[in-house]
């Protein structure tokens, strides 16, 4: 039977982070009646959806993965989470080792949260701990200081999570190094199976690009966010984490089922505000029955290795050739002189089957990547 994850988004923060791009409400006080009947409405409408989309999806279909996600799924009364993964599971036919995950904020976490959210069968936690240095949380944005993102890990561990994810993030204006530095021995004491570390992308619509296009924040140094990123790598892996993905790693065992399902052209269903989905070649957005998106064959190609780029271990040749029915280099023989630079510098290598980036070409996939599209 044919495998599927299932995405569900949480458009609610507390306050928007001054870096997010990502479709969310920001409801601020959430004592008054009108936020938790916007909360309980907007829950309701999901589980119509999950209705929907089961009748149409679920029949030949198996769920091994849930992710629910945001905004903040942790500003949510826990017993709002559970009552959406009962209908998934009581719509979706769910295997028992589904990898089951939520995103959380160190702000919003309690240990009776955590605590509600194992019994109801979550088993993965993601924290957006992002820094353990005060200065760079209040550029960012975030409600939370470096001793909650702590304490938050903690009471995980005490709940009794096994799987879970921190992320982080660097390259910020007026990020000192020995500040990235001390985050990352700090995150790897706590030993979280799972690291997340994103360079601080500038996205139009967003505090921060308005005030970094008008000069109010200083520039971002792009050589000190190389820097950052490859000992982040280095120090990982002494640790004994796997670098797997662009911005992830893992210890042995821990990666993320979900996500590699959007970097290896897998089947994923959108449920939420704003969400999407990518099935049976078809992507969507919202209502099950609304128009289709269907990709060219050079589109599905072309995400497939735009995605693919992102893993560590690359893309198989045969893969690709089984998946589209093509030779890899005949759909892309025309791109070998625009890529040969890369092949050259040894940014780009082609070891046998396999295609992927080294460590160094990491630090230019935009440009090998658009190459593909």
């Amino acid at each position: 039977m044919r495998k599927l994850g299932i995405y569900v988004h949480i458009p609610f923060c507390v306050r928007r982070c001054r870096y997010c791009a990502f479709y969310s409400n920001e409801v601020g006080d959430r004592s008054t009646p009108d936020v938790a009947k916007f909360e309980r409405e907007y829950i309701l409408s999901q589980v119509e959806k999950i209705r929907k989309y089961a009748a149409i999806y679920g029949r030949e279909r198996e769920v091994d993965s849930i992710f629910i996600g945001g905004g903040t799924p942790s500003i949510l009364p826990p017993e709002m989470i559970g009552y959406l993964l009962a209908r998934v599971r009581e719509n979706f036919r769910v295997t028992e080792d589904a990898e089951i995950s939520l995103e959380s904020n160190p702000g919003t976490l309690s240990q009776e949260k955590l605590d509600a959210y194992l019994e109801m069968g979550v088993n993965r936690l993601s924290i957006g701990i992002q820094s353990l240095d005060p200065a760079v949380l209040d550029m960012l944005g975030r409600i939370h200081s470096p001793e909650d993102g702590i304490r938050s890990f903690q009471m995980a561990r005490s709940a009794g999570f096994q799987n879970v994810n921190i992320d982080l993030m660097f390259g910020i204006p007026g990020q000192r190094y020995g500040s990235w530095l001390d985050t990352l021995t700090g995150i790897l004491d706590l030993n979280p199976e799972h690291i997340s570390f994103y360079s601080l992308q500038l996205e139009e619509g967003t505090p921060f690009f308005d005030n970094y296009r008008n000069g109010k924040v200083p520039k971002i140094d792009t050589d000190l966010d190389r820097v950052m990123y490859h000992e982040a790598i280095r120090e990982m892996r002494e640790a004994g984490y796997e670098h797997y993905e662009i911005s992830n790693a893992a210890r042995p065992g821990f990666r993320c089922r979900h996500n590699q399902k959007y970097w290896r052209f897998q089947e994923y269903l959108g449920i939420g505000a704003n969400a999407s989905s990518f099935i049976a070649g078809a992507r969507f957005t919202e209502e099950p029955d609304s128009e289709y998106h269907l990709n060219s064959f050079m589109d599905d190609a072309s995400e497939y290795v735009f995605t693919g780029l992102r893993m560590m271990e690359g893309i198989s040749r045969k893969a690709f050739a089984e998946t589209f029915g093509r030779g890899f280099w005949d759909v892309f023989g025309d791109r070998r002189d625009s890529l040969r630079e890369y092949f050259d510098q040894g940014l780009l290598i082609e070891d046998g089957d396999i295609l992927r980036l080294s460590e160094e070409g990491i630090d230019c996939s935009n440009e090998v990547m658009a190459v593909f599209v």
